[in-house]
Protein backbone atom coordinates (compact mmCIF):
# COMPACT_ATOMS: atom_id res chain seq x y z
CA UNK A 1 0.00 0.00 0.00
CA UNK A 2 1.36 3.36 -1.20
CA UNK A 3 1.59 6.36 1.29
CA UNK A 4 -1.16 9.44 1.23
CA UNK A 5 -0.14 12.00 -1.14
CA UNK A 6 1.94 14.37 0.17
CA UNK A 7 5.36 16.03 -0.04
CA UNK A 8 7.85 13.68 2.40
CA UNK A 9 10.79 16.00 4.21
CA UNK A 10 13.67 13.84 4.86
CA UNK A 11 13.13 11.50 7.94
CA UNK A 12 14.55 11.91 11.40
CA UNK A 13 16.50 8.58 11.71
CA UNK A 14 15.03 8.20 15.58
CA UNK A 15 11.84 8.47 13.97
CA UNK A 16 12.23 5.12 11.84
CA UNK A 17 11.07 2.89 14.93
CA UNK A 18 8.02 4.83 15.07
CA UNK A 19 7.67 4.47 10.82
CA UNK A 20 8.23 0.78 11.07
CA UNK A 21 5.73 0.57 14.03
CA UNK A 22 2.94 2.67 12.35
CA UNK A 23 3.62 0.49 8.40
CA UNK A 24 2.99 -2.76 10.53
CA UNK A 25 -0.29 -1.19 12.12
CA UNK A 26 -1.41 0.24 8.39
CA UNK A 27 -1.05 -3.29 7.18
CA UNK A 28 -2.89 -5.29 9.59
CA UNK A 29 -5.71 -2.65 9.17
CA UNK A 30 -5.32 -3.22 5.51
CA UNK A 31 -5.60 -7.01 5.99
CA UNK A 32 -8.47 -6.62 8.67
CA UNK A 33 -10.01 -4.64 5.92
CA UNK A 34 -9.70 -7.10 3.26
CA UNK A 35 -10.98 -9.62 4.69
CA UNK A 36 -14.88 -10.75 4.40
CA UNK A 37 -14.72 -13.85 5.55
CA UNK A 38 -16.42 -12.63 9.11
CA UNK A 39 -17.61 -9.51 10.27
CA UNK A 40 -15.50 -6.54 11.82
CA UNK A 41 -14.78 -6.86 15.55
CA UNK A 42 -15.25 -4.04 18.12
CA UNK A 43 -11.96 -5.38 20.02
CA UNK A 44 -9.60 -5.59 17.22
CA UNK A 45 -10.62 -2.26 16.04
CA UNK A 46 -9.89 -0.66 19.72
CA UNK A 47 -6.47 -2.98 20.16
CA UNK A 48 -5.17 -0.95 16.57
CA UNK A 49 -6.70 2.19 17.50
CA UNK A 50 -4.51 1.79 21.00
CA UNK A 51 -1.21 0.61 18.97
CA UNK A 52 -1.39 3.67 16.98
CA UNK A 53 -1.99 6.48 20.01
CA UNK A 54 0.67 4.83 21.49
CA UNK A 55 3.33 5.42 18.26
CA UNK A 56 1.34 8.87 18.35
CA UNK A 57 2.60 10.09 22.22
CA UNK A 58 6.18 8.51 21.12
CA UNK A 59 6.64 10.65 18.54
CA UNK A 60 5.31 13.73 20.08
CA UNK A 61 7.82 13.53 23.07
CA UNK A 62 10.22 13.05 20.46
CA UNK A 63 9.32 16.03 18.42
CA UNK A 64 8.83 18.14 21.58
CA UNK A 65 12.40 17.28 22.65
CA UNK A 66 14.03 18.64 19.38
CA UNK A 67 11.74 21.48 18.98
CA UNK A 68 10.33 20.01 15.87
CA UNK A 69 6.25 20.00 16.66
CA UNK A 70 5.71 20.73 12.98
CA UNK A 71 7.50 18.30 10.90
CA UNK A 72 5.95 16.75 8.76
CA UNK A 73 7.06 13.53 6.93
CA UNK A 74 6.51 10.15 5.88
CA UNK A 75 5.65 9.11 9.26
CA UNK A 76 2.66 11.82 9.18
CA UNK A 77 1.71 10.27 5.52
CA UNK A 78 1.64 6.56 6.94
CA UNK A 79 -0.26 8.13 10.16
CA UNK A 80 -2.86 9.60 8.59
CA UNK A 81 -3.41 6.21 6.54
CA UNK A 82 -3.88 4.53 10.05
CA UNK A 83 -6.36 7.00 11.09
CA UNK A 84 -8.43 7.14 8.00
CA UNK A 85 -8.39 3.37 8.34
CA UNK A 86 -9.25 3.24 11.93
CA UNK A 87 -12.20 5.98 11.53
CA UNK A 88 -14.05 3.78 8.65
CA UNK A 89 -13.89 1.10 11.01
CA UNK A 90 -15.50 2.65 13.95
CA UNK A 91 -18.03 3.28 11.33
CA UNK A 92 -18.06 -0.05 10.29
CA UNK A 93 -18.30 -1.13 13.76
CA UNK A 94 -21.39 0.66 14.57
CA UNK A 95 -19.51 3.09 16.41
CA UNK A 96 -20.34 6.51 14.52
CA UNK A 97 -20.87 8.87 17.20
CA UNK A 98 -17.64 8.07 19.00
CA UNK A 99 -14.50 10.68 18.37
CA UNK A 100 -12.52 8.57 16.18
CA UNK A 101 -15.23 8.08 13.62
CA UNK A 102 -15.23 11.58 12.92
CA UNK A 103 -11.34 11.46 11.17
CA UNK A 104 -12.85 10.56 7.88
CA UNK A 105 -15.67 12.80 7.80
CA UNK A 106 -13.39 15.65 8.88
CA UNK A 107 -11.04 15.13 6.06
CA UNK A 108 -13.40 14.67 3.25
CA UNK A 109 -14.57 17.83 4.37
CA UNK A 110 -11.55 19.66 4.23
CA UNK A 111 -11.48 18.24 0.29
CA UNK A 112 -14.76 19.46 -0.19
CA UNK A 113 -14.49 22.59 1.00
CA UNK A 114 -10.98 23.56 -0.27
CA UNK A 115 -12.45 22.34 -3.66
CA UNK A 116 -15.42 25.03 -2.79
CA UNK A 117 -13.62 27.69 -2.18
CA UNK A 118 -11.33 27.02 -5.49
CA UNK A 119 -14.09 26.83 -7.86
CA UNK A 120 -15.97 29.69 -6.45
CA UNK A 121 -19.44 28.67 -7.15
CA UNK A 122 -21.79 27.33 -4.39
CA UNK A 123 -25.18 27.86 -2.74
CA UNK A 124 -25.92 28.91 1.32
CA UNK A 125 -27.83 25.53 1.49
CA UNK A 126 -24.61 23.91 0.52
CA UNK A 127 -22.60 25.38 3.34
CA UNK A 128 -25.68 25.26 5.49
CA UNK A 129 -25.22 21.04 5.11
CA UNK A 130 -21.38 21.60 6.20
CA UNK A 131 -22.09 23.43 9.41
CA UNK A 132 -24.61 21.40 10.78
CA UNK A 133 -22.84 18.29 10.37
CA UNK A 134 -20.22 20.28 11.73
CA UNK A 135 -21.90 20.97 14.79
CA UNK A 136 -22.23 16.84 15.00
CA UNK A 137 -18.93 16.51 14.88
CA UNK A 138 -18.06 19.00 17.50
CA UNK A 139 -20.64 17.35 19.81
CA UNK A 140 -19.26 14.30 18.85
CA UNK A 141 -15.53 15.31 20.12
CA UNK A 142 -17.06 16.39 23.27
CA UNK A 143 -18.84 13.68 24.16
CA UNK A 144 -15.35 11.74 23.64
CA UNK A 145 -13.52 14.07 26.24
CA UNK A 146 -13.29 10.93 29.32
CA UNK A 147 -12.61 8.25 26.45
CA UNK A 148 -9.96 8.85 24.19
CA UNK A 149 -6.31 10.33 23.97
CA UNK A 150 -6.12 13.93 23.92
CA UNK A 151 -3.33 13.61 21.15
CA UNK A 152 -6.21 12.58 18.80
CA UNK A 153 -8.96 15.14 20.00
CA UNK A 154 -6.68 17.70 19.86
CA UNK A 155 -5.66 16.85 16.20
CA UNK A 156 -9.07 17.00 15.21
CA UNK A 157 -10.22 19.74 17.17
CA UNK A 158 -7.52 21.78 15.25
CA UNK A 159 -8.74 19.92 12.03
CA UNK A 160 -12.20 21.08 12.38
CA UNK A 161 -10.98 24.55 13.35
CA UNK A 162 -8.86 25.05 9.86
CA UNK A 163 -12.26 23.57 7.66
CA UNK A 164 -14.26 26.22 9.89
CA UNK A 165 -12.29 29.57 8.89
CA UNK A 166 -12.60 27.87 5.04
CA UNK A 167 -15.85 27.81 6.04
CA UNK A 168 -16.65 31.48 7.29
CA UNK A 169 -14.76 32.52 4.33
CA UNK A 170 -17.02 30.85 1.77
CA UNK A 171 -20.12 32.40 3.35
CA UNK A 172 -18.20 35.93 3.53
CA UNK A 173 -18.17 35.94 -0.03
CA UNK A 174 -21.78 35.08 -0.48
CA UNK A 175 -22.72 37.99 2.49
CA UNK A 176 -23.06 40.73 -0.09
CA UNK A 177 -25.75 38.69 -2.22
CA UNK A 178 -29.12 40.54 -1.84
CA UNK A 179 -32.42 38.00 -1.42
CA UNK A 180 -33.86 38.97 -4.59
CA UNK A 181 -31.00 37.60 -6.53
CA UNK A 182 -30.61 34.25 -4.20
CA UNK A 183 -32.98 32.85 -6.71
CA UNK A 184 -31.04 33.87 -9.72
CA UNK A 185 -27.60 32.96 -8.40
CA UNK A 186 -28.76 29.12 -7.42
CA UNK A 187 -30.48 28.90 -10.62
CA UNK A 188 -27.11 29.27 -12.36
CA UNK A 189 -25.32 27.57 -9.88
CA UNK A 190 -27.98 24.60 -10.77
CA UNK A 191 -27.26 24.77 -14.55
CA UNK A 192 -23.71 24.62 -14.23
CA UNK A 193 -23.77 21.91 -12.48
CA UNK A 194 -26.24 20.31 -14.75
CA UNK A 195 -23.94 21.62 -17.55
CA UNK A 196 -20.94 19.40 -16.07
CA UNK A 197 -22.67 16.46 -15.61
CA UNK A 198 -23.82 16.23 -19.19
CA UNK A 199 -20.50 16.43 -20.11
CA UNK A 200 -19.80 12.51 -18.45
CA UNK A 201 -22.07 10.99 -20.24
CA UNK A 202 -21.50 8.02 -22.42
CA UNK A 203 -23.94 10.11 -25.33
CA UNK A 204 -22.82 13.74 -24.93
CA UNK A 205 -26.59 15.40 -24.89
CA UNK A 206 -26.11 18.55 -27.20
CA UNK A 207 -29.69 19.33 -26.68
CA UNK A 208 -30.30 18.94 -23.32
CA UNK A 209 -26.58 21.35 -23.31
CA UNK A 210 -28.64 23.82 -25.75
CA UNK A 211 -31.97 24.17 -23.35
CA UNK A 212 -29.85 24.95 -20.68
CA UNK A 213 -27.68 27.84 -22.77
CA UNK A 214 -31.28 29.52 -24.18
CA UNK A 215 -32.01 29.48 -20.34
CA UNK A 216 -28.72 31.72 -19.65
CA UNK A 217 -29.62 33.88 -22.57
CA UNK A 218 -33.10 34.19 -21.31
CA UNK A 219 -31.83 35.36 -18.11
CA UNK A 220 -28.63 37.89 -19.64
CA UNK A 221 -32.05 39.41 -21.55
CA UNK A 222 -33.59 40.47 -18.45
CA UNK A 223 -30.52 42.10 -17.51
CA UNK A 224 -30.86 46.38 -18.02
CA UNK A 225 -27.44 48.13 -18.96
CA UNK A 226 -25.47 44.78 -17.79
CA UNK A 227 -27.19 44.21 -14.55
CA UNK A 228 -30.17 42.35 -12.64
CA UNK A 229 -32.93 44.53 -11.58
CA UNK A 230 -35.17 43.67 -8.17
CA UNK A 231 -38.50 43.95 -8.13
CA UNK A 232 -38.65 47.42 -7.88
CA UNK A 233 -36.62 48.11 -10.38
CA UNK A 234 -33.85 48.94 -8.15
CA UNK A 235 -30.20 47.30 -8.51
CA UNK A 236 -30.14 44.43 -5.81
CA UNK A 237 -26.58 44.14 -4.05
CA UNK A 238 -24.32 41.13 -5.38
CA UNK A 239 -24.19 41.86 -9.10
CA UNK A 240 -20.80 41.14 -9.66
CA UNK A 241 -21.06 38.19 -7.77
CA UNK A 242 -24.31 37.02 -10.58
CA UNK A 243 -23.16 38.44 -13.93
CA UNK A 244 -19.57 37.09 -13.25
CA UNK A 245 -21.37 33.73 -12.64
CA UNK A 246 -23.36 34.26 -15.68
CA UNK A 247 -20.73 35.00 -18.26
CA UNK A 248 -18.98 31.53 -16.76
CA UNK A 249 -22.00 29.63 -17.50
CA UNK A 250 -22.54 30.84 -21.20
CA UNK A 251 -18.67 30.07 -22.08
CA UNK A 252 -18.75 26.38 -20.52
CA UNK A 253 -22.13 26.27 -22.48
CA UNK A 254 -20.12 27.12 -25.83
CA UNK A 255 -17.16 25.17 -24.69
CA UNK A 256 -19.47 22.30 -23.76
CA UNK A 257 -20.81 22.52 -27.62
CA UNK A 258 -17.45 23.18 -28.84
CA UNK A 259 -16.18 19.74 -27.81
CA UNK A 260 -19.05 17.87 -27.97
CA UNK A 261 -18.24 15.35 -24.75
CA UNK A 262 -15.11 14.36 -26.11
CA UNK A 263 -12.15 15.18 -23.67
CA UNK A 264 -8.60 15.97 -24.48
CA UNK A 265 -6.50 12.34 -25.45
CA UNK A 266 -3.64 13.65 -23.33
CA UNK A 267 -6.24 13.48 -20.16
CA UNK A 268 -7.82 10.47 -21.42
CA UNK A 269 -6.66 7.63 -18.87
CA UNK A 270 -7.02 10.16 -15.75
CA UNK A 271 -10.49 11.26 -16.87
CA UNK A 272 -11.54 6.97 -17.29
CA UNK A 273 -9.97 6.03 -13.59
CA UNK A 274 -12.27 9.31 -12.28
CA UNK A 275 -15.22 7.91 -13.91
CA UNK A 276 -15.57 4.57 -12.77
CA UNK A 277 -14.74 5.73 -9.08
CA UNK A 278 -17.76 8.41 -9.73
CA UNK A 279 -19.58 5.48 -11.03
CA UNK A 280 -18.56 3.50 -8.86
CA UNK A 281 -19.41 5.88 -5.94
CA UNK A 282 -23.07 6.40 -7.21
CA UNK A 283 -23.75 2.60 -7.55
CA UNK A 284 -23.35 2.81 -3.87
CA UNK A 285 -25.20 5.45 -2.78
CA UNK A 286 -28.32 3.50 -4.63
CA UNK A 287 -27.05 0.04 -2.76
CA UNK A 288 -25.43 1.48 0.37
CA UNK A 289 -27.84 -0.49 3.26
CA UNK A 290 -26.73 -3.88 1.48
CA UNK A 291 -23.51 -3.87 -0.14
CA UNK A 292 -21.28 -0.86 1.86
CA UNK A 293 -18.78 -1.65 4.01
CA UNK A 294 -17.55 1.47 4.91
CA UNK A 295 -13.73 0.55 4.80
CA UNK A 296 -14.24 -0.21 1.23
CA UNK A 297 -14.61 4.12 0.97
CA UNK A 298 -10.24 4.38 1.82
CA UNK A 299 -9.53 3.14 -1.56
CA UNK A 300 -11.82 5.50 -3.00
CA UNK A 301 -10.55 8.80 -1.12
CA UNK A 302 -6.57 7.66 -1.77
CA UNK A 303 -7.34 7.85 -5.52
CA UNK A 304 -8.90 10.65 -5.27
CA UNK A 305 -6.77 12.39 -3.37
CA UNK A 306 -3.61 11.20 -5.58
CA UNK A 307 -5.08 12.37 -8.80
CA UNK A 308 -6.28 15.75 -6.92
CA UNK A 309 -2.52 16.36 -5.36
CA UNK A 310 -1.19 15.54 -8.46
CA UNK A 311 -2.23 18.90 -10.02
CA UNK A 312 0.39 21.55 -10.51
CA UNK A 313 -0.76 24.99 -9.17
CA UNK A 314 -4.22 23.33 -9.77
CA UNK A 315 -3.69 22.78 -12.98
CA UNK A 316 -4.04 19.03 -14.73
CA UNK A 317 -0.56 18.46 -16.55
CA UNK A 318 0.48 15.99 -19.17
CA UNK A 319 3.66 14.28 -19.34
CA UNK A 320 5.43 16.93 -21.00
CA UNK A 321 4.00 19.18 -18.55
CA UNK A 322 1.72 21.02 -21.04
CA UNK A 323 -1.56 22.32 -19.34
CA UNK A 324 -4.98 20.93 -19.84
CA UNK A 325 -7.26 22.88 -21.47
CA UNK A 326 -10.03 24.83 -19.89
CA UNK A 327 -12.72 21.87 -21.04
CA UNK A 328 -10.50 19.20 -19.87
CA UNK A 329 -9.42 20.84 -16.65
CA UNK A 330 -13.28 21.83 -15.29
CA UNK A 331 -14.34 17.72 -16.52
CA UNK A 332 -12.31 16.48 -14.48
CA UNK A 333 -12.37 18.69 -11.53
CA UNK A 334 -16.12 18.01 -11.71
CA UNK A 335 -15.90 14.38 -11.29
CA UNK A 336 -13.47 14.79 -8.23
CA UNK A 337 -15.76 17.09 -6.65
CA UNK A 338 -18.80 14.68 -7.22
CA UNK A 339 -16.95 11.52 -6.21
CA UNK A 340 -15.83 13.23 -2.84
CA UNK A 341 -19.42 14.33 -2.25
CA UNK A 342 -20.86 10.76 -2.29
CA UNK A 343 -18.04 9.82 0.01
CA UNK A 344 -19.10 12.53 1.89
CA UNK A 345 -22.86 11.37 1.95
CA UNK A 346 -22.07 7.93 2.38
CA UNK A 347 -20.08 8.53 5.72
CA UNK A 348 -23.12 11.12 6.79
CA UNK A 349 -25.87 8.04 6.01
CA UNK A 350 -23.60 5.58 7.56
CA UNK A 351 -26.05 4.06 10.22
CA UNK A 352 -24.69 3.27 13.99
CA UNK A 353 -25.19 -0.48 13.66
CA UNK A 354 -22.19 -2.85 13.50
CA UNK A 355 -22.05 -4.55 10.21
CA UNK A 356 -22.66 -8.20 11.74
CA UNK A 357 -26.50 -6.43 12.81
CA UNK A 358 -26.87 -4.76 9.35
CA UNK A 359 -28.65 -7.99 7.75
CA UNK A 360 -31.54 -7.83 10.57
CA UNK A 361 -31.11 -3.92 10.46
CA UNK A 362 -32.19 -3.49 6.95
CA UNK A 363 -34.73 -6.09 6.95
CA UNK A 364 -36.62 -3.91 9.99
CA UNK A 365 -36.24 -1.18 8.11
CA UNK A 366 -37.73 -2.65 5.14
CA UNK A 367 -40.61 -4.19 6.97
CA UNK A 368 -41.17 -0.20 8.15
CA UNK A 369 -41.49 1.02 5.11
CA UNK A 370 -44.07 -1.69 4.04
CA UNK A 371 -46.01 -0.86 7.16
CA UNK A 372 -45.66 2.93 6.78
CA UNK A 373 -47.55 2.19 3.59
CA UNK A 374 -50.21 -0.29 4.25
CA UNK A 375 -50.86 2.57 7.28
CA UNK A 376 -50.61 5.61 4.70
CA UNK A 377 -52.57 3.33 2.36
CA UNK A 378 -55.87 3.05 4.50
CA UNK A 379 -54.88 -0.38 6.75
CA UNK A 380 -55.96 -3.79 6.13
CA UNK A 381 -59.41 -4.88 6.25
CA UNK A 382 -58.33 -8.09 8.00
CA UNK A 383 -55.79 -9.02 10.56
CA UNK A 384 -54.66 -12.07 8.89
CA UNK A 385 -53.47 -9.36 6.20
CA UNK A 386 -50.93 -8.97 9.30
CA UNK A 387 -50.01 -12.22 9.33
CA UNK A 388 -46.88 -12.50 7.19
CA UNK A 389 -45.26 -8.84 8.66
CA UNK A 390 -46.16 -10.70 12.03
CA UNK A 391 -44.65 -13.78 11.01
CA UNK A 392 -41.36 -11.75 10.13
CA UNK A 393 -41.13 -10.05 12.85
CA UNK A 394 -41.33 -12.95 15.80
CA UNK A 395 -38.87 -14.34 14.04
CA UNK A 396 -36.38 -11.67 13.92
CA UNK A 397 -37.64 -11.40 17.66
CA UNK A 398 -36.25 -14.75 18.41
CA UNK A 399 -32.75 -14.40 17.61
CA UNK A 400 -32.30 -12.29 20.27
CA UNK A 401 -30.85 -13.92 23.67
CA UNK A 402 -32.17 -12.15 26.81
CA UNK A 403 -32.91 -9.36 24.13
CA UNK A 404 -29.76 -8.57 22.60
CA UNK A 405 -29.02 -9.97 19.14
CA UNK A 406 -25.43 -12.14 19.36
CA UNK A 407 -23.15 -13.54 17.38
CA UNK A 408 -21.70 -16.68 18.66
CA UNK A 409 -20.45 -14.92 22.30
CA UNK A 410 -19.87 -11.22 20.75
CA UNK A 411 -22.49 -8.61 21.33
CA UNK A 412 -21.95 -6.37 17.88
CA UNK A 413 -22.41 -2.75 18.48
CA UNK A 414 -26.12 -1.24 17.49
CA UNK A 415 -28.13 -2.78 20.00
CA UNK A 416 -30.31 0.44 20.77
CA UNK A 417 -30.25 1.03 16.98
CA UNK A 418 -31.99 -2.55 16.32
CA UNK A 419 -34.16 -2.88 19.30
CA UNK A 420 -35.87 0.34 18.91
CA UNK A 421 -36.88 -0.09 15.04
CA UNK A 422 -38.19 -3.97 16.08
CA UNK A 423 -40.57 -2.17 18.51
CA UNK A 424 -41.47 0.61 15.86
CA UNK A 425 -42.01 -2.25 14.05
CA UNK A 426 -44.71 -4.37 16.19
CA UNK A 427 -46.27 -0.95 17.57
CA UNK A 428 -47.09 -0.22 14.03
CA UNK A 429 -48.11 -3.63 13.55
CA UNK A 430 -50.13 -3.44 16.57
CA UNK A 431 -52.24 -0.49 15.35
CA UNK A 432 -52.85 -1.69 12.06
CA UNK A 433 -54.33 -4.84 13.94
CA UNK A 434 -56.05 -2.86 16.38
CA UNK A 435 -57.66 -0.47 13.65
CA UNK A 436 -58.69 -3.83 11.34
CA UNK A 437 -60.19 -5.70 14.06
CA UNK A 438 -62.24 -2.42 15.54
CA UNK A 439 -63.59 -1.97 11.58
CA UNK A 440 -64.72 -5.58 11.96
CA UNK A 441 -66.24 -5.09 15.05
CA UNK A 442 -68.46 -2.16 13.76
CA UNK A 443 -69.16 -3.70 10.30
CA UNK A 444 -70.91 -6.76 12.35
Amino acid sequence: MSDSPAVNAPLDPEEQPILDSLLYIRDKLSLLKQDRSTYIKSKDVLSLYNETIKQVQLLNDLRREHKKPLENNRVDNVLEDCFQLISLFFLTIGRNNEAPAVYSMCSTVKRLLDHLSEANFYTAKDLDGIETTFATMRETLQRGKESYSPHLLTLLENRLDTCHLILEELYRRLGNLSPELVPTYEKLVSILRSMAACNTRNTFPAGEVRAFQDQLIQMQATMVDGKFLGNDSTVPQGQELVSNLLKRCLIWADLCLEKNGKIDERFKTTYDKLLEIRNQLEKLTLTQAWSLRETDLYNYQRQLDRIDESRIDGNFEDAQGNKADLHTQRTLLYLIRRSYAYIYGLIGSSEPVSEALLPVFNQLQTLRRCLLEVKKSGGVSSPRELYPYSMKLNSIDNMRTDGKFMIGSDIPEGQGSVNALLAECFDIAYELRVEAEENSASED
